[in-house]
């Protein structure tokens, strides 16, 4: 990455990272090898970790470092409680909100996923399957749940790159069309269903078996 590169440009970019499951929950974050991996200063890589540490993803400890945040199975579980809340009043304001242009964008974005399914690319199944909730929260219409989603999801994605078995599908198959078919339909009560199904449903999908922390090569994943 050039030199001039921002502090939150490089938070972006491992915030990223973390939410593709290419950086693991419990993952020190070392200065100095992200430093060499951006090609910057570990001054503005202390600043990026500093933005991450607001937004619930790195943790830093003092004479330790930086560390991706490591939900533990309380957290998990609350997690999943907080998005069934949320998530069922965003749906139930997508269908009384999107409108046409809302449903050919919500269309288009499955047609994405499709693709990613089909291409076998896990990578972009993860990142896409995580919009399609952001943009569900965006269609809404409320600001709130808008920030709250971007706080959820992030953190939702390290939760399953915890306890969900490593090449788990991201979201279930079908389940995501099927909550846009309720919503096309203008069937709020359907909609809602199916998302708290499809909540339920990648919950259970967790375990306990936290994932390895083994060493990464950060100039490959950066570079």
């Amino acid at each position: 990455m050039a030199a001039k590169a921002e502090a939150p440009s490089i938070a972006e970019r491992i915030s990223q990272a973390i939410m593709e499951h290419r950086v693991a929950p419990g993952m020190k974050l070392a200065e100095e090898r992200l430093a060499l991996a951006f090609r910057v200063s570990r001054t503005k890589i202390r600043q990026a970790l500093t933005v991450l540490a607001k937004e619930g993803l790195v943790q830093l400890h003092p004479n330790r470092g930086a560390y991706v945040t490591s939900p533990s199975v309380q957290e998990a579980q609350d997690l999943f409680a907080a998005r069934r809340v949320v998530e069922r009043d965003i749906v139930c304001n997508v269908v009384a909100r999107a409108g046409k242009a809302g449903l050919r964008r919500l269309r288009q974005h499955l047609a994405k996923e499709a693709r990613a399914r089909a291409d076998n690319d896990h990578r972009t199944l993860i990142k896409l399957t995580g919009e399609f909730h952001m943009l569900l929260a965006e269609l809404g219409g409320n600001s709130f749940f808008i920030k709250l989603m971007g706080e959820l999801c992030p953190l939702t994605c390290l939760i399953i790159a915890l306890y969900n078995a490593p090449n788990a599908p991201a979201c279930p198959d079908d389940e995501h069309s099927g909550i846009v078919d309720a919503i096309e339909a203008g069937d709020a009560a359907t909609a809602c269903a199916r998302m708290l199904a499809h909540l339920d449903h990648v919950e259970r999908e967790l375990n306990l078996g936290p994932r390895d922390k083994g060493d990464v090569d950060w100039e490959a994943v950066f570079g």
